[in-house]
């Protein structure tokens, strides 16, 4: 009888493993959340584009997480990343790439500097490429990687960053405080 209990026991163990879903712990580093707006304009033929999710960005440059949901907190897109590579998961499916750059160019047709935002939304340019401070100084912000960084709200938490290289990419932060 009590070899019957510990088969059960075991059964009961494994189909409760087997129902739960196991999410990979957050990379080390700081998280930033928010709400994200990215709108990339029509240019060559191809039509414009833009997400607007919340977000949470976790890790770092070299090693994180970025989750997207939308208003309803549905999980939209999952991207994690390492030297090894890029993972994007939706509910396409997982796709994999060879870094950050590639990642974003297939999800918005073109490249974000996703490592520059770790900074960039804390209010400072990223050091990992020279910037320039706005001219004139009243317009709080900097440039950087051909990117206009705007900070002039940036105590109520919105950042905004421009490309101006077409097409045009905009992305708006609301990053939670």
């Amino acid at each position: 009888m009590s070899r019957w209990r510990v088969t059960v026991a075991a059964a009961a163990a494994a189909l409760v493993s087997a129902c739960t879903t196991v999410q990979p712990p957050a990379p080390p580093g700081d998280s930033l959340s928010g709400r994200l707006a990215v709108k990339v304009d029509a240019s060559m033929g191809q039509p414009a584009r833009s997400v607007t999710a919340g977000f949470e960005l976790a890790g770092s440059p070299l090693a994180g997480r970025m989750s997207l949901t939308s208003l309803l907190g549905t999980m939209v897109a999952q991207a994690d990343w390492s030297p090894d590579g890029a993972r994007l998961v939706t509910s396409d499916g997982e796709s994999r790439f060879g870094d950050l750059d590639a990642l974003t160019r297939e999800m918005l047709g073109e490249s974000l500097p996703v490592a520059a935002l770790f900074d960039w939304l804390r209010g400072r340019p990223w050091a990992g490429a020279p910037s320039q401070a706005t001219t004139p100084p009243a317009e709080a912000g900097f440039d950087q990687l051909g990117w206009s960084v705007r900070l002039g709200r940036s105590d109520d938490g919105l950042v905004v960053a421009q490309r101006a290289a077409p097409p045009q990419v905009t992305v708006r932060a609301q990053v939670d405080r």
